[in-house]
């Protein structure tokens, strides 16, 4: 059986739904007691503190798996593990005055080991974001790591000559392959061999 092009009113039903998931996640993330950003490499929180609080008053635990944050002696703002693992050298923390309202803020950096992955939150007990709605920023080529960088010109490639009937990569290669071979025993007969 065929599959059918969904009906205006399926189209309509999901689009509510949609907006209704989105509400739903926009007033569960406005309820934490900080707000939070991420990007594919890190992410940043933020949260409020009183004005009087200093840096020596705050108790933050950094770890590969693990945050929390308070003011000593008070319940946690935010505290639990991490959905995936950040790299601590690379992560810290700050304190600093907002002007408007007048008081602190406190705000951490998290950088992701995994450079690929986005969180549906900060801390596993924090309600979930949907992922999968998530528009990527912009990036260029240059803001890759080798390894990442090699990977997607690689893709590319192979994209550019499936659209234009050409070879891939990996078939380019087999065809060398091939060819030297067929090249150092010219003693074999080659004529029925098929690429696969």
């Amino acid at each position: 059986m065929a599959d059918q092009d969904p009906s205006p009113t399926d189209i309509a039903q999901r689009d509510i739904e949609e907006k209704e998931r989105k509400a739903r996640e926009i007033a569960e993330q406005s309820q934490l007691p900080y707000k939070w950003t991420q990007t594919i490499r890190d992410v940043d929180v933020s949260a409020p503190i009183p004005a009087n609080i200093k840096g020596r008053d705050m108790e933050v635990v950094l770890t590969k798996n693990k945050l929390k944050v308070a003011i000593k002696g008070q319940a946690p703002i935010i505290e639990g593990d991490f959905p995936h693992s950040i790299l601590v050298d690379e992560s810290s923390w700050t304190l600093e005055t907002t002007p408007t309202p007048p008081g602190k803020e406190v705000n951490i950096h998290l950088d992701k080991v995994n450079k690929v992955e986005w969180w549906p939150h900060v801390v596993t007990g924090a309600p979930k974001i949907d992922v999968t709605k998530i528009q990527p920023e912009n990036s260029s080529l240059s803001d890759l790591d080798g390894e990442t960088r090699a990977m997607v010109e690689k893709m590319m490639y192979d994209q550019r000559q499936k659209e234009s009937g050409g070879m891939t990569s990996d078939e380019q290669r087999k065809a060398d392959l091939l060819k030297k071979f067929q090249a150092d025993h010219p003693e074999m007969d080659f004529s029925n061999a098929k690429m696969g």
